[in-house]
């Protein structure tokens, strides 16, 4: 299996599972208990809390551990007092969006749009926020299309404002280099799937006297900000994959941003009627998201997975909504862009020989489908043009 879809999950580091392992095995306690092994729990624990930090540039008494992205977005939202207006862009995560429709009865919802490359301007924001603003949430990168926002700008607005910023960093995350406080974000969404660390945790970063309430209740752990017994091996191995991440992310990102032009320029060059998706600079390192026209991108999927290629259309956690690209349409897309869009992530894992096999395939699917196409008269020959797009 070609793996390049490492957006949606990536593999998990082999030192992530070593370090986790006693604390599945041996080291059992439970961090709240005040006999050796819940010591030794709440040690872990605690020594992770630092590595996540360092990887962000905060305090380790800004970190707050959660099961997760979703999580830790819903947390920042539900605490938008009611009566407010919260704004965020159109092209975020549904776990920012669906809660966003949940409160539309109680708040203000402003959905930002965005540019055909996925960028949010700050025009819009100053345009946007009022006095009554509690809360703006915009992504630091689109999970989707992987342009990367001017974050740093955007929470300038919102500080002249005394307005709370939170990005959600899930995609961003031991991607490219972030310091929060240099960015000036108040709160931060984080997940370790993404960075080679176990599903079914991650973080949420608050700075220091920001104020939340919880989104779950109970025996107060996590400073109160988040009940529950911690979950000790995942949480190990997120930090272990943070700290991973930060002494790697120099020489991995150039790697794999390296792979990744080679594959969108080999793949424009050898197949016609292609459309790059996103801003072309602003992008993270393994993001290539690509329309070729006259295709479907269930149908991609598919073929490509028969030639034991894994990929997507975009995000995983939506797949079965079957929905189009509420991105790719916030981003003014053409209906022959969305429905023929593919999304290839590279990660540490891939190399080279991935992307000769994935070319070795790739023009002829194309070719397969186009030719069963209803849009076969106006992509199937070679030197047909992009009127209108």
């Amino acid at each position: 299996m070609i793996y390049m879809d490492n957006a949606a999950s990536g593999r998990i580091h082999s030192e992530v599972l070593d370090t986790m392992m006693p604390y599945l095995q041996d080291s059992y306690g439970n961090p709240s208990s005040l006999h050796r092994q819940g010591r030794m729990a709440r040690k872990a624990v605690e020594r992770a809390r630092r590595q996540v930090a360092s990887l962000l540039g905060s305090e380790p008494s800004e970190i707050v551990f959660t099961s997760g992205g979703t999580e830790s977005n819903n947390t920042v939202l539900q605490a938008a007092p009611s009566r407010t207006r919260i704004i965020v862009s159109a092209i975020e995560h549904d776990s920012i969006l669906e809660p966003c429709a949940a409160l539309e009865s109680d708040h203000d919802i402003v959905r930002l749009p965005v540019g055909s490359d996925g960028m949010v301007s700050t025009a819009s924001l100053c345009g946007a926020i009022t006095d009554d603003t509690s809360l703006v949430s915009i992504m630091t990168a689109n999970n989707e299309v992987g342009t990367i926002q001017d974050i740093s700008a955007l929470a300038k607005i919102c500080q002249e404002h005394k307005t709370m910023f939170h990005t959600d960093m899930v995609q961003a995350a031991g991607k490219i280099p972030i310091d929060v406080h240099h960015l000036g974000v108040d709160a931060a969404s984080l997940s370790s799937h993404k960075i080679g660390g176990p599903k079914g945790v991650g973080a949420l970063y608050m700075r220091q006297g920001a104020k939340l309430n919880p989104l779950i209740w109970g025996g107060g752990q996590e400073r109160g900000y988040r009940s529950g017994t911690e979950n000790v091996a995942g949480i190990v191995g997120f930090g272990k994959a943070c700290d991973i991440a930060r002494t790697e992310l120099d020489s991995s990102s150039g790697r794999i941003a390296d792979l990744r032009d080679a594959m969108i320029s080999r793949i424009v060059s050898d197949i016609p009627h292609v459309v790059v998706n996103g801003d072309r600079h602003h992008r993270l390192p393994g993001n290539a998201h690509l329309a070729f026209l006259g295709t479907s991108g269930e149908d991609l999927i598919i073929k490509l997975d028969e030639h034991g290629i894994a990929a997507s259309t975009g995000s995983a956690c939506s797949v079965h909504t079957q929905k189009e690209s509420h991105v790719l349409v916030a981003m003014g897309m053409a209906p022959d862009v969305i429905r023929g869009s593919l999304r290839l992530t590279l990660g540490t894992n891939n190399t080279e020989s991935d992307v000769d096999a994935l070319l070795d395939v790739l023009p002829d699917i194309i070719r397969e489908l186009r030719a069963v196409s209803p849009l076969r008269e106006k992509y199937g020959a070679q030197d047909a043009l992009l009127e209108g797009l």
